[in-house]
């Protein structure tokens, strides 16, 4: 395909509708503020809450292609049966699947604000406020499979490998939360890797007749 190459860009377009709905939507207020304040947000915020909702979806839309593009350029490195190339591709899953229960839970708040109990509200904004794990645990997962097998099998500079690696270190510390924003940069110039070598790939020689 003459546009393959746009495909890895699909990562970049992942990151950029990722920002857009966190700027669309807000940030509500945590489960240990006042409880009417909670309830005013997903009241008074609700079209936008929706609106980034829809944009979130096709975020991760976005990252499910990006990882099945990564996994296919990662399984030809390894080889066939790699397994680390099919846990770039799981990884991407878990991620998905962690911002469509973020999501759930937001359009859960936006439709009942107004018609259940004000504490079962609050109840929700505290399940929203921690349900970062499957998000974390395949943001892990991702650094950790692309950054072994990039070392391992050299499909992609070295570099690529030992950032994600590192990153994937300090997910699991104190200070791991820095990790998603600059995974997101890790992501962004990974993309515009992969979408150059695809593009250089399919450009014809110069010594190739037309």
């Amino acid at each position: 395909m003459k546009r393959e190459w746009l495909v890895p860009l699909t990562g970049v377009l992942f990151v950029v509708l990722l920002i857009l709905s966190f700027i669309v939507g807000g940030e509500p207020p945590d489960a240990d503020e006042p409880v009417q304040e909670i309830v005013e947000h997903y009241v008074d915020n609700d079209v936008e809450i929706w609106v980034a909702t829809g944009i979130g979806g096709l975020a991760m839309l976005s990252l499910l292609f990006f990882g099945a593009y990564l996994r296919r350029l990662l399984s030809a490195a390894e080889g066939p049966g790699g397994m680390l190339s099919a846990l770039v591709l799981t990884a991407t899953a878990i991620m998905a699947v962690g911002g469509a229960i973020d999501a759930t839970i937001s359009v859960a708040l936006v439709e009942a604000a107004e018609d259940v109990d004000p504490v079962a509200v609050q109840t929700l904004q505290a399940l929203w406020d921690n349900d970062f794990v499957p998000i974390a645990l395949g943001i892990e997962l991702l650094f950790l499979s692309v950054g072994l097998s990039i070392l391992k099998y050299g499909a992609l500079p070295k570099w690529l490998g030992w950032v994600a690696i590192l990153l994937a270190v300090v997910g699991l510390t104190p200070v791991g939360f820095v990790a998603f924003p600059l995974g997101g940069l890790w992501l962004i110039v990974l993309s515009i890797v992969l979408a150059v070598r695809a593009r250089n790939a399919g450009a014809p020689r110069l010594d190739t007749p037309q």
